[in-house]
């Protein structure tokens, strides 16, 4: 079967009422929370964890996909109008998109951000169902060996993608495999860690960690670095559409914004923040009309706001077909997966195609379910900002203590939700990142399993783990990975940081 065939499979599956009534849930919860400032999609998927236990995990994972999505397409309201971005993908669009509110172009502001989200979703998504069986069938080929130093570069990226200290990440990241070890060793059954807790003899739970770190965590940080002064949202005038000029000068950024974003989100290394900055720069250098840019120029909404769409979707490629999250979404949607009993990887292709490619195509649905919210209904989402910000947190707090109670209804659970909550916000407050403390609780014991497994082959020779090209390969992209992002860090920042003082010049 070609890869038609299987979009066609995948179609009959996201066309089922269920899975387009979670599809619908999915991106009109995460187009709100990428309105609300300071709440993201990773909080969201991680609030939903608990909730989903027992539901459907086709519908479920579509749902959290749909959020992803969302969560892209709202940030940009709250930059534009707000100058405040809801997702730090949307940095970029605040320094024109803000100005182009102030000037009374709210509307053409909103408009091209939405529909260059939905071009570069839709290409994107369509990039990602032809490119995954290709990836697949060259992971097939995975060993032990292959398999751990495939773990590692999972390791170095979030630890070098996230926060702007690797070495803040790295440590972030040996928190989690820690706790990782927490437990009933899988291959001698011995307790390891347990201080003689009953509870603790399964180990952390992924769902439990996620909640605590990115919502309880989140909600503290947030309570008590509250900035009394008001926030003033621009209104929006007019109606929201653009005119002849603005789709004249807005569709070619939206095209290099995709074929910036999603290749960047795909690799180790990405991440929308970083496709956003490169697409801000790059319109800058080609832009025809450079007197605009720091004054409102659309096509410094276009580009980033297709580059940041592009590299979600970008970012499923390595998730899916490989097991390895890129971004903070990414990984508590692994944990999404492991709850369900699925471990994301090419053998996930062969074991569940049914739920992989109507998930695939499912955010093709997704995208024009986003575009049908955000431009008719843009008025009501700007209402979403006037709610006050201790009801919202004050509410995030108690859903999440509900949910992972509810799960697991047990004082051991609720001690442990509380401690990881204060632990996620002491490391926000020190700038220590939190995905990787999640990451390396999720692969850290199949880290450990293949380790154990490739050395026992190989009688101990440590030799073994780079003796073929591909596991060398996979080392040594890891350790590219540790200089990558801080050198396109430096390149697309440089732009917007030479722009903003150039502004206030």
């Amino acid at each position: 079967m070609n890869t038609f065939d299987f979009l066609l499979q995948g179609l009959a599956v996201a066309l089922d009422p269920a899975i387009l009534l979670y599809a619908l849930i999915g991106v009109t919860i995460g187009t709100a929370v990428g309105v609300l400032p300071g709440i993201g999609p990773a909080l969201t998927v991680a609030l939903l964890l608990p909730v989903t236990y027992g539901l459907d995990p086709a519908g479920s994972l579509v749902m959290f996909a749909g959020i992803y999505y969302g969560g892209m397409y709202g940030g940009s309201t709250t930059s534009i109008l707000l100058n405040t971005p809801g997702e730090s993908a949307s940095i970029v669009t605040a320094i024109e998109g803000n100005r182009m509110a102030r000037a009374g172009r709210g509307g053409a502001a909103l408009a091209t951000a939405a529909i260059g989200s939905f071009v570069a979703g839709l290409l994107a998504t369509l990039a990602l169902a032809f490119l995954a069986p290709h990836i697949v069938k060259l992971a097939l080929v995975f060993g032990p060996r292959e398999y751990f130093a495939l773990m590692v570069l999972a390791f170095v990226t979030v630890s070098a993608a996230f926060g702007d200290s690797a070495m803040k990440g790295l440590t972030s990241l040996f928190v989690g495999l820690a706790l990782a070890l927490i437990g009933i060793d899988g291959l001698t059954g011995q307790a390891r860690l347990s201080y003689g807790v009953p509870q603790l003899l399964d180990g952390i739970e992924v769902t439990t960690l996620a909640v605590a770190m990115f919502a309880i965590g989140e909600a503290l940080f947030v309570a008590a670095n509250r900035v009394g002064a008001d926030e003033k949202v621009h209104a929006i005038r007019g109606s929201v559409a653009m005119t002849a000029q603005d789709w004249a000068r807005s569709w070619k950024p939206w095209l290099r914004g995709t074929a910036i974003g999603f290749p960047i989100g795909a690799m180790p290394a990405g991440g929308a923040d970083i496709a956003s900055f490169l697409s801000y720069g790059t319109e800058r250098k080609l832009t025809r009309h450079p007197e605009e840019f720091g004054n409102g120029a659309i096509e410094g909404v276009a580009g980033p706001e297709a580059a940041n769409n592009a590299a979600a979707a970008g970012t499923l490629v390595p998730l899916l077909t490989l097991g390895l999250p890129t971004t903070a979404t990414a990984a508590i949607m692994l944990a999404g997966f492991q709850q369900f009993g699925l471990q994301p990887g090419p053998l996930l292709f062969a074991t569940a195609p049914k739920l992989v490619w109507g998930l695939i195509a499912s955010l093709l649905i997704a995208n024009i379910m986003l575009l049908v919210l955000n431009l008719p209904l843009i008025r009501l989402w700007v209402k979403l900002l006037t709610i006050p910000r201790p009801w919202l947190y004050g509410g995030i707090l108690l859903f999440a203590t509900l949910g992972t109670i509810g799960v697991n209804p047990s004082r051991a659970e609720l001690a442990m939700l509380m401690i990881f909550g204060v632990m996620g916000y002491l490391m926000r407050l020190h700038g220590y990142p939190i995905a990787p403390v999640v990451v390396g609780l999720i692969l850290g014991p199949m880290a450990e399993q293949q380790l154990r497994r490739a050395l026992a082959i190989a009688q101990g020779d440590w030799t073994t783990l780079v003796s073929t090209p591909l596991s060398a390969g996979l080392i040594g992209l890891a350790v590219l990975a540790l200089a990558v992002p801080m050198l396109l860090r430096m390149r697309g920042r440089g732009a917007v940081l030479a722009q903003v003082a150039k502004d206030d010049d």
